[in-house]
């Protein structure tokens, strides 16, 4: 039997109990699997008093994270203490500079400064693992790092965020607006007390920011991300999109073109009976198009304790067999600049709705407008309040607002915001117009 591959565990919230409660459980099975035991050595945590429902009682406790890196006990460094910046990465950095293995599931640290961390890993000849950092339980990195060596990757895209899908999926299913699912999702624990990381799509970006550099082999550029949120959806953008066979979704989508890399978080109407539609709740998903592969889609829990814990120990297991890869899929010499595709010159079809004042000639100046950037519509519907007189506000006079909802053919994103920009300046809608992208799966 081998010697034990020592751990130093820093961070024991939800994931790290996790861990410590997987690595218990499956103690014969893992030193059956591996060859060898895994130990828990050190830990380091905000509250050392604190009940967390596992004892800690064989192991070392480190009031600082990095003194617990540098550990001369440990063999690998557990970070699950989160934030790009801090402790975690001061940790991290460390660690690696002891020489020690390091996996992590703090995709905001990698995100920002994964460029970085790899080539100190390199340079050390140790491992940064990630698996936990993106999907949850969904095995994505070693899929992209390992399964699809042999292809050439054109697209990753996925629903990548649990918080927001749960909240389109309940928006969908019981007709109820964005703010009240919101709060449900914050009282059952789907969502933190302050949601913008999630709902406003940077937890999606984090992640598209580490798939995109395994995709492409390019360097991590969260910067250069296009990001939208879900809060401007509404329950006439879900009903509309019902009606014309579509599902809402919070996509992060990452594709190569002939102009660079295009990055881009943001909902999207998805046709409603493809695989993607169909995943609900708190659960991710991750498609991946290869060359060689096909198109392949990644469905599982993108979230949760047992979940990211079984995720976090992939990567150990890795470790404790000897398999160390480059973090990003390449040497740090080999990874090339990223070359950022704009967004204004995407293609593609797209979803707007305009809250109209139902006066003569609106309708005409909205249809000139998209005429002089060349957008062709497919499709117009005019919806008025079912409880509103055709033509009258709410004071008995003409010219309340009506929702007209318009599909385009394909077009360019440049030419779509110039239309809008100029009906906004005419003077013809009484709020901002919505635009969500219509998506080719």
């Amino acid at each position: 039997m081998s010697t034990p591959l020592k751990l130093g565990v820093a961070g024991l919230g939800t994931v790290g109990v996790g861990l410590l409660q997987l690595l218990a459980a499956q103690k014969e099975l893992l030193r059956a699997r591996l060859g060898r035991d895994i130990e828990v050595v050190a830990v380091s945590a905000r509250d050392k008093a604190k009940d967390r429902g596992v004892s800690l009682a064989a192991m070392t406790w480190h009031d600082d994270a990095i003194e617990l890196a540098r550990d001369s006990a440990i063999d690998v460094f557990v970070e699950l203490i989160g934030g790009e910046d801090g402790v975690a990465r001061r940790a991290v950095e460390a660690a690696l500079d002891a020489g020690k293995h390091v996996v992590t599931a703090n995709k905001a640290l990698l995100a920002h400064h994964g460029n970085e961390l790899a080539a100190r890993a390199e340079a050390q000849g140790v491992a940064l693992n990630f698996e936990a950092a993106v999907a949850g339980s969904i095995p994505v990195v070693k899929t992209m790092r390992e399964a699809l060596s042999g292809n050439a990757i054109s697209r990753v895209y996925g629903i990548m965020n649990g918080t927001c899908n749960f909240i389109l999926t309940k928006m969908q299913n019981e007709q109820r607006p964005f703010d009240e699912v919101l709060a449900l999702a914050q009282a059952i624990g789907y969502a933190e007390a302050d949601p913008t990381f999630d709902v406003g799509g940077i937890d999606t970006a984090h992640k598209l920011a580490l798939l995109t550099t395994l995709a492409f082999g390019t360097e991590a550029a969260f910067d250069q991300i296009h990001i939208e949120g879900i809060q401007a959806i509404t329950p006439a953008d879900i009903e509309a999109a019902d009606e014309m066979g579509y599902r809402i979704k919070l996509l992060g989508v990452a594709m190569k073109t002939d102009a660079g890399i295009e990055q881009r978080v943001h909902p999207a109407m998805v046709p409603k009976y493809s695989p993607i539609a169909q995943v609900s709740g708190v659960t991710n998903c991750v498609a991946i198009d290869g060359d060689q592969s096909g198109d392949l889609l990644l469905v599982g829990a993108g979230a949760g304790a047992r979940a990211t814990a079984s995720a976090v120990f992939s990567d150990i297991g890795d470790i404790a067999r000897g398999m160390i890869y480059a973090p990003f899929n390449l040497r740090s010499r080999d990874i090339k600049p990223y070359k950022r595709s704009r967004l204004k010159a995407h293609h593609g079809a797209y979803y707007l709705r305009l809250s109209v004042y139902d006066k003569p000639g609106a309708m005409a100046a909205i249809a000139t407008r998209m005429g002089e950037q060349d957008v062709s519509l497919e499709s117009i519907v005019q919806r008025r309040p079912r409880t509103a007189l055709p033509g009258i506000d709410a004071r008995g006079e003409p010219g309340a607002p009506i929702s007209l909802i318009l599909i385009t053919h394909e077009t360019n994103e440049q030419a779509i915001r110039q239309a809008l920009s100029a009906i906004e300046g005419d003077g013809k809608v009484s709020e901002a117009p919505q635009m969500i992208r219509i998506e080719k799966l």
